[in-house]
């Protein structure tokens, strides 16, 4: 099996490291990720101007561009014959509405457009905690392993959203539920002729049986099956 790892992060962040130490036994694993950190920019590609491509390693590449070029070169360019593209880990969960802005789920996104397969993996990050990579990884080598021996219809991606804060030997359950689409709160507050954006996501609003209580109040590994071209609601 081939896989693509990439990110929103860039090349060097530790949750594309964790990532892939996590599959690096699953298969062939080659890497094409952002030169540099591109969190938030969503699914924006680059389509007029020129895309540097460093190899740095075997299997591994940076790209002077955004997550979702990171898909379409390394689908298109380097490995036409992968059988799967992960994106993440991400420090940071990316839940409901987030799939639409997050760079890490449009990575996935660009996939399954393209017609492939592809899984989008966060790590949610409580209130004034840290993340432990080495207990992320040893969760999301779990859960990966399962998912990527499990059919996944065409058009589709997996959103997947671990809880926190854990410990290595926490029983993590997981839990297949539809996205949320309650906004984040937020406001933004004004200072002269600027405008600043405040809010949180951890009091955010949420239905029970969604991804974002799943993740927060419940505890449990959060996965939705997202559709291309509808609201993702499955």
């Amino acid at each position: 099996m081939k896989i693509i790892l990439t990110n929103d992060d860039g090349i060097d962040a530790p949750g594309l490291d964790t990532l892939n130490r996590c599959v690096k036994q699953l298969g062939d694993i080659i890497i094409v990720a952002p030169q540099k950190a591109q969190s938030g920019i969503a699914h924006r590609v680059t389509t007029r101007n020129p895309i540097c491509i460093n190899q740095l390693e075997p299997n591994r590449h940076s790209v002077d561009g955004t997550p979702a070029d990171c898909a379409r070169i390394a689908l298109k360019v380097i490995a036409p014959d992968a059988d799967w593209l992960i994106s993440g880990i991400n420090p940071g969960a990316n839940l409901g509405s987030d799939v639409y802005n997050s760079g890490t789920v449009a990575a996935a996104r660009e996939t399954a457009i393209l017609g492939y397969p592809a899984i989008a993996i966060s790590q949610y990050i409580a209130k004034d905690q840290e993340v432990d990579w080495a207990v992320t990884g040893h969760h999301a080598g779990v859960v990966l392993k399962m998912l990527l021996g499990r059919e996944l219809a065409p058009g589709h991606f997996w959103n997947v959203n671990l809880p926190h804060p854990i410990q290595k030997d926490s029983k993590l359950a997981y839990q297949f539920c539809g996205l949320d689409t309650h906004p984040h709160k937020y406001e933004y507050r004004k200072n002269g002729d600027d405008l600043f954006y405040t809010g949180t996501i951890h009091e955010r609003p949420r239905d029970p049986g969604k991804d974002v209580a799943v993740c927060f109040d419940e505890r449990r590994i959060a996965i939705t099956r997202v559709a291309v071209g509808t609201t993702g609601l499955e």
